[in-house]
């Protein structure tokens, strides 16, 4: 039984995305099982969306930037959690501001965002990679997402395991698988959100990854709709680029 933690930072937590071409990157991701949950346009455009396990949100920018962002109702308290393990914010919200957001960064450069909410927003209920069980993985009819699989990680190159890890488990992660090796690597999760660490340099930004038993055909059927902005890894995997420039492993399950 994994050890998932009761999470302490939020209600929700999505995948914010800038784009800067909403429609063109929503119509990418519908190809790869989401589907739209909500539309606003105050006090700036955005679509959240979601495959049933994971949500994003597709916010309307022409500066690139990607991060992991969690909805709070009590936003001060989740803040003070935070400040109270000694970390800082990078931005904090000014008294003019319609949506109060808080902004944190971790050792190796990467965006955690929280928002105030009081409603309209809710936590996907299917199942993703840590949250089904192990038995189900080899059956495609189990994944919430059919065309990409299961929901894995969002992966993220880190120079030192052991100082990511100390500062995520500040923010309530545990870690619940860990290897050790020439590229290290860790799976935490918070109870809502699911980071993968992995010391490397094999790729340089965060990524979205899926895992499926059957990931070879789901990939054939990705190419047969048209998608084509993608680099061939080893074991048949590829990497898919999003418009906006976002990553997206598909990964044959145990590669």
């Amino acid at each position: 039984m994994l050890n998932i933690p009761t999470p302490i930072l939020g209600e929700v937590s999505a995948i914010t995305i800038a784009s800067p071409d909403l429609e063109k990157s929503f119509d990418f991701y519908k190809n790869l099982g989401f589907e739209e949950v909500m539309r606003m346009n105050f006090p700036f455009s955005r679509i959240q969306i979601s495959d049933g396990a994971l949500l994003i949100m597709l916010r309307q920018d022409n500066t690139e930037y990607i991060a992991l962002t969690y909805y709070v109702k009590d936003i001060d308290k989740s803040i003070e959690i935070i400040e109270n393990g000694g970390l800082a914010f990078l931005e904090t919200p000014k008294p003019t501001d319609v949506i109060k957001k808080y902004l944190l960064k971790s050792p190796d450069g990467f965006n955690i965002s929280f928002v105030h909410i009081i409603d309209g927003y809710s936590q996907p209920k299917g199942p993703t990679m840590l949250t089904m069980p192990q038995s189900d993985y080899t059956n495609p009819e189990k994944y919430a997402n059919k065309t990409c699989g299961m929901f894995g990680e969002f992966a993220q190159p880190v120079k030192d395991l052991e100082v990511s890890i100390s500062f995520w488990s500040l923010l309530g992660f545990n870690a619940l698988y860990k290897s050790s090796g020439q590229n290290p690597w860790a799976i935490l999760s918070d109870g809502l959100a699911i980071v993968g660490l992995h010391q490397t340099e094999s790729f340089s930004k965060p990524t979205i990854t899926f895992f499926a038993a059957d990931m070879k055909s789901k990939i054939e059927n990705l190419k047969q709709k048209g998608i084509d902005n993608y680099r061939e890894q080893s074991h048949g995997n590829i990497v898919l680029t999003t418009p906006e420039g976002q990553e997206i492993n598909l990964f044959s399950l145990g590669m």
